[in-house]
């Protein structure tokens, strides 16, 4: 009575959709994937955080309808998610970004695509034409500038709306599956966002074109922002400080991230880091989140301490895995009807009637209290 009709046989949560996926990943890809850095403390985190924060539902509203659409780089979205930068799709399934895009475009899902990609940005733009969502590209700085020039200048050729620019990995964080299991791209596969010429299985290398820049600072922030036509959003802030930062830089937006804990571990969890960057940009730009989402109810509790958008990247790599692009469009649909869900529960009919009032926080005293 009143149950929404099964979406699959064996996945009904993004829990089930990570099991059966891993399953059919080898243990080397399935670690690089699902780990993170160190000893795990940060990614753990990230998902426990969103524990830590419980609903508070209001009741007998008229929740006969629910919008859960937004805007987001000028499309409308079906909902305040995304799918954010994940290197190397076709480690998941051969048709790899280009079965991710389909999914999105036709679920109407922004995506963001990795420097680190195993698909062109141009190829995974075009899987999307004429459905109206929105693609951006990520960009890690290295050291040779016009390196980094040539991936805005692709993205901005193919379209892309945005350009994620990483600004927490001037080193790699140590990421001891990697150690442990000998990890590197396939001899099959390439990297084909990077300019040519850059050997992609030498990564032990050095090569300026595609090293991190250790000295990356706010002044090449404000010099890449004045390089481009897209709208630049820094990924990886996680404190008030850099956030006003930012908005000093002229970025249009940031994604308060860890690098879905893959980067320093130890580092805060987003959706803990969120509520003191809103309290202190104070609306001056667009404030994202990716980081621990699994539920649709985790995309309301950071819609509700006041993130404009969420972006998840484990979800479609799972997705992918279990069943091409129909697993990554399995996922889009069990978030939106668990975010459709948590709205009606919640005496919501639409994102802007979602606020802290909803929401009550673990405290020290062991209790949960109104925000």
């Amino acid at each position: 009575m009143n149950r929404l009709a099964n979406q699959d046989e064996l996945v009904f949560s993004i829990k089930d959709l990570q099991r059966e996926g891993t399953k059919k990943l080898s243990k080397t890809v399935a670690e690089y994937y699902n780990e993170g850095s160190m000893d795990l403390l940060t990614l753990n985190d990230n998902t426990m955080a969103f524990d830590r924060v419980r609903l508070r539902p209001r009741v007998c509203v008229d929740v006969s309808e629910i919008d859960t659409s937004t805007k987001c780089f000028g499309a409308k979205v079906a909902m305040p998610l995304g799918f954010s930068p994940a290197a190397m799709h076709k480690l998941a399934h051969p048709e790899g970004e280009l079965a991710t895009s389909r999914a999105a475009a036709k679920a109407g899902c922004n995506m963001i695509l990795s420097t680190w990609a195993t698909t062109h940005i141009s190829d995974v733009v075009k899987e999307g034409e004429g459905y109206g969502n929105a693609y951006g590209m990520q960009l890690s700085m290295v050291e040779d500038w016009q390196t980094n020039i040539d991936v805005v200048r692709n993205a901005e050729k193919a379209g892309c709306k945005a350009l994620f620019l990483t600004v927490d990995c001037a080193v790699l964080g140590r990421r001891l599956n990697e150690y442990r299991n000998g990890f590197s791209l396939p001899k099959h596969l390439q990297f084909p966002n990077l300019p040519e010429g850059i050997d992609p299985h030498c990564s032990t290398v050095y090569d300026p074109r595609r090293a991190y820049d250790r000295s990356f600072t706010w002044e090449k922030v404000k010099r890449l922002v004045a390089s481009t036509t897209m709208q630049v959003y820094l990924k990886g802030i996680l404190t008030a400080e850099d956030a006003i930062l930012a908005a000093d830089c002229g970025a249009h937006g940031i994604v308060v991230s860890n690098h879905g804990g893959r980067q320093l571990d130890g580092a805060m969890s987003t959706l803990d880091a969120l509520e003191e960057i809103v309290a202190a940009v104070k609306g001056r730009i667009q404030i994202h989140l990716d980081g621990g989402i699994r539920r649709g109810s985790d995309i309301f509790k950071a819609i509700a301490l006041g993130a404009d958008h969420c972006w998840v990247g484990r979800i479609p790599i799972w997705g992918l895995a279990y069943d091409g692009e129909r697993g990554v469009t399995l996922g889009l649909n069990l978030l939106q009807e668990e975010l459709t869900l948590t709205m009606a529960l919640c005496g919501c009919s639409k994102l802007s009637d979602i606020t802290p009032g909803h929401l009550a926080r673990l405290r020290a005293n062991g209790l949960f209290a109104k925000l």
